[in-house]
């Protein structure tokens, strides 16, 4: 079985399982202080395995099945069978840690979901294929394109420090994936500015 559908079903079970028992959801989610005090380090990665709602994890796990079964193959056959969930892996821890680190001290801090882990697999995806046509929200639009207004909107919202989105996890899971999946294979970056020179819409 692919990868991705088993982090999907494993997303999906503790998940649900979560919605449903406020214990397991506080064992598992970002809480600063649990990681700093008592060492709990499972929760830089458990945290992605929870969501705040039905729509949260069905936008996350959507997502994630389209350009995760498009990212497999490039780090299955660059890192071996298990490539693909060293990167998603990768990308829960390295999307929240600067929070972590800025929230350490603070007991009111809580996140979780998997949208910075899912940011990595997008962008790495946007490298492969930046004209590639996506659908967002039901308006079709080429990968690039929404690379850009998703990172626009991203810094914008994150320096207004407003809501209950990470918007800071979302930045930088995108960034882990393009430098992951450059120092994974670095014809990459020949192959991806080549084909930001030649659209082809498709």
């Amino acid at each position: 079985m692919p990868i991705t559908l088993i982090i999907i079903a494993i997303t999906c079970i503790v998940s649900f399982m979560a919605f449903k028992n406020s214990r397991l959801m506080n064992d598992l989610i970002l809480w600063p202080p649990a990681i700093a005090r008592q060492r709990e380090y499972h929760r830089l990665v458990t945290y992605g395995l929870v969501h705040a709602d039905f729509s949260h994890l069905l936008f996350n796990m959507f997502t994630l099945y389209f350009f995760g079964r498009a990212m497999e193959p490039f780090f299955s056959n660059s890192l071996g069978t298990f490539g693909f969930a060293l990167f998603y892996i990768g990308g829960l821890v390295i999307s929240i840690l600067p929070t972590y680190l800025k929230n350490r001290a603070n007991p009111n801090y809580r996140s979780l979901g998997a949208s910075g882990a899912v940011s990595a697999v997008l962008f790495a995806f946007i490298l492969l294929a930046p004209w590639q046509q996506i659908v967002v929200l039901v308006i079709p639009m080429p990968a690039i394109v929404y690379a850009l207004l998703y990172t626009g909107y991203s810094i914008y919202m994150d320096r207004r420090g407003q809501g209950n989105v990470n918007h800071s996890a979302h930045l930088w899971g995108a960034a882990y994936g393009v430098i992951f999946t450059l120092l994974v294979n670095h014809r990459v970056l020949p192959h991806f500015l080549d084909a930001l020179m030649h659209p082809s819409f498709r």
